[in-house]
């Protein structure tokens, strides 16, 4: 194994990436509203990281030898204490970005109160709302010998109280949230005030246990692991895939919790016994002073939404005149390839494709993979649709991408009634690929249109995140790609290609010999270069290749916005090679590889980030680009990153994060 020092570890390396959200919280050259965005999403994010990735690494502390993770060589009891100890500073970091972003929104006429802060008359007010409208709905519980410990669900906010009486002291719990809860309770003297409904539930703890005198009360909340494998449950009951997937819906409700924060000092006492009943070790808990979850920033961003300085500037994507002139898209992907850089550019090309194909007499067929649609998706529809006009319409749903599962169930149900031929995948693999694919009759030959992207067909997101989108009639990449779809139909794997990049037995191997060409060339007297963008490096088979290239004197540029497990800067290792990432208005997500210098290089757009589990692990695909214009392209999105000094921050050869400095031109990639 090469030097730890150009080693970082996976979750640590998470922790930083979070770290960059959340400095968006506090950066003056963010609009206010979107700063609160911002402070929410960090905690969205952590959630989301404590239910699955640390909810994996607990699972492994049940079952490993001491085995160790292969790139810094932490167990996981290890990674877990390092994680906890950065969850209190980060949590620390988010207390105080709160607080000065409530400062700011007090400013704009919006107040979070308590009843320290409120009028005699509203304090009654108050009083009357909660005893009429909240009251009546509670299920307090008082813990004891008849009145089990509850179960408290994923994510939900309770009240807990110690309760004192003559000889001794008891528990008692509250739920505060109930989906008919308004959380945001408006105060009738002052429409610019609010107070958040488990405030209130707190405050009236003592009239819920009259009988009892509350010694001491707070808010907790807690995050259960939600890493759980369907496979095993499929094949273990011998029951449909989707009857496995609805079963691990249930099931993840119930998992084991992994994380408790509580708001308001509670007795030590009070957290041993907490601790106890959720069986958590002490370094699972965390305090916090600001509430325990921030959605509700996004109802005060609905109350100032008149004030329109305090949020981005409205950005409509553009469609050219080239497309939007077009009679037929088909016609025009005939001609020359189309590429669509969201979300700078509409999805309503790839969209208008896929009616024409529903009403074009020539079309027979239309076969797409699906990882992450729209709650109301068009896409969807237009599938539907196509296959109610008689088109065979085969769809890949990919049902094991975590927490769309149950969208994703509904809309195959739905395609499914409606005709389409519905796959679910290939055992123990995702399928992340982003591929569609239209064929045609046209004059008794067979043609093809073919769609590959770095991201899901989701109308949503593509207003969202920065993703390419490739659409060609290119004939070789078309009959990779349909090679890759049957493939998938019959559970089986691309074992070669010769145009696109398909995991997991095509993608790694051959991106190690781009890179292995790319240090020949430097021996040989030459330049090298690789340019990558992507959200996370974690292949440390790819890794070491980089390090190898980086030695040699490969010229490396890597844009990476979340994790990355290798650290650039380091003398006699990595010093030919830079890491940045780019955390701004939109989430960078495309994923580009660029092999060679300008002239003389190899392009690939891909739905593949270099991490195992997509290398080795998924059905992914990468796609070479051919066109000149459209590398010409790419190239300058690429260039324009590398030279952003706004959102831009680059890894020192400490595995830090460190601001690029401002000078000369302003550049802020995503606004130009």
């Amino acid at each position: 194994m090469k030097g730890k020092k150009c080693y970082d570890n996976r979750e640590l390396s998470w922790l930083k990436f979070n770290k960059r959200v959340l400095r968006l919280a506090t950066d003056k050259n963010t609009p206010l509203c979107e700063r609160m965005s911002f402070a929410s999403i960090f905690g969205s994010n952590l959630d989301e990281f404590y239910m699955v990735r640390v909810g994996s690494l607990y699972d492994q502390t049940f079952f490993e030898k001491l085995k160790k993770e292969n790139k810094t060589g932490m167990t996981a009891k290890e990674q877990l204490c390092c994680i906890f100890e950065e969850t209190k500073k980060l949590l620390k970091e988010k207390d105080e970005a709160y607080t000065r972003l409530m400062d700011e929104v007090s400013m704009e006429g919006v107040q979070l109160i308590t009843f320290r802060d409120i009028e005699k008359e509203d304090k009654k007010y108050l009083e009357k709302y909660y005893k009429q409208s909240i009251k009546p709905l509670l299920s307090p519980q008082v813990i004891g010998k008849k009145s089990p410990f509850p179960f408290l669900n994923n994510k939900e906010i309770y009240a807990v109280a110690v309760l004192q009486t003559k000889n001794t002291e008891k528990l008692c719990i509250v739920p505060c949230s109930n989906g008919v809860f308004e959380r945001l309770i408006a105060i009738p003297s002052d429409r610019h005030k609010y107070m958040l409904v488990e405030e209130l539930i707190l405050h009236f703890m003592s009239d819920i246990f009259e009988k009892y005198t509350i010694k001491s009360k707070a808010l907790i909340r807690i995050i259960r692991n939600a890493d759980i494998d369907i496979d095993e449950d499929f094949y273990d009951n011998g029951i449909s895939y989707r009857e496995s997937m609805e079963n691990l819906l249930k099931v993840r409700k119930k998992l084991c919790p992994v994380k408790m924060e509580y708001s308001r000092p509670l007795d030590e006492k009070v957290i041993k016994a907490l601790c106890k009943e959720l069986e958590l070790k002490k370094e699972q808990v965390f305090y916090s002073e600001s509430p325990l979850e921030l959605s509700f920033v996004f109802k005060i961003r609905d109350i100032l939404r008149n004030k329109k300085e305090l949020f981005y500037p409205r950005k409509v994507p553009k469609v050219s005149e080239e497309i939007s002139n077009a009679d037929s898209m088909i016609d025009l992907i005939e001609q020359k390839d189309i590429m669509l850089s969201y979300p700078y550019d509409s999805m309503h090309p790839f969209i208008k494709l896929l009616k024409e194909a529903v009403n074009d007499k020539r079309v027979v067929s239309i076969k797409m993979t699906l990882y992450r649609v729209a709650k109301n998706s068009r896409i969807v529809e237009t599938l539907i649709e196509a296959a109610e006009n008689g088109k065979e319409v085969v769809v890949m749903v990919e049902l094991k991408a975590r927490f769309d599962e149950k969208n994703n169930l509904e809309w195959s149900r739905r395609m499914e009634d409606a005709g389409c031929r519905i796959i679910y995948g290939i055992d123990f693999v995702k399928v992340h690929s982003k591929i569609c694919l239209i064929s045609y009759s046209d004059n008794g030959i067979v043609k093809h249109i073919c769609q590959v992207g770095t991201g899901n067909y989701n109308e949503k997101t593509a207003k969202l995140y920065t993703d390419l989108s490739l659409m060609t009639s290119n004939s070789d990449i078309a009959k990779e790609v349909a090679a890759t779809f049957n493939k998938i139909c019959m559970e089986q794997f691309v074992e070669d290609t010769q145009h696109l990049l398909v995991a997991p037995h095509s993608l790694q191997n051959k991106v190690l010999k781009m890179i292995d060409y790319e240090i020949l060339k430097v021996k040989n007297g030459g330049n090298g270069y690789i340019g990558l963008k992507m959200n996370s490096l974690t292949d440390k088979v790819i890794i070491d290749k980089l390090i190898e290239a980086s030695k040699a004197g490969v010229k490396i540029d890597m844009v990476i916005r979340g994790i990355c497990c290798l650290i650039a800067g380091v003398k006699g290792e990595t010093e030919n090679i830079t890491v940045r990432s780019i955390v701004g208005r939109y989430l960078e997500h495309s994923r580009i590889y660029i092999f060679g210098e300008k002239g003389n290089d190899k392009i690939f757009i891909s739905s593949a980030d270099f991490m195992t589990r997509n290398t080795l692990r998924r059905v992914e695909v990468a796609a070479p680009v051919y066109d000149e214009n459209i590398k010409v392209q790419i190239r300058n999105l690429f260039d324009t990153l590398l030279r952003d000094n706004v959102n831009a921050l680059e890894m020192n050869s400490f595995g830090r994060y460190i601001k690029v400095p401002g000078t000369g031109e302003i550049v802020n990639s995503q606004e130009l």
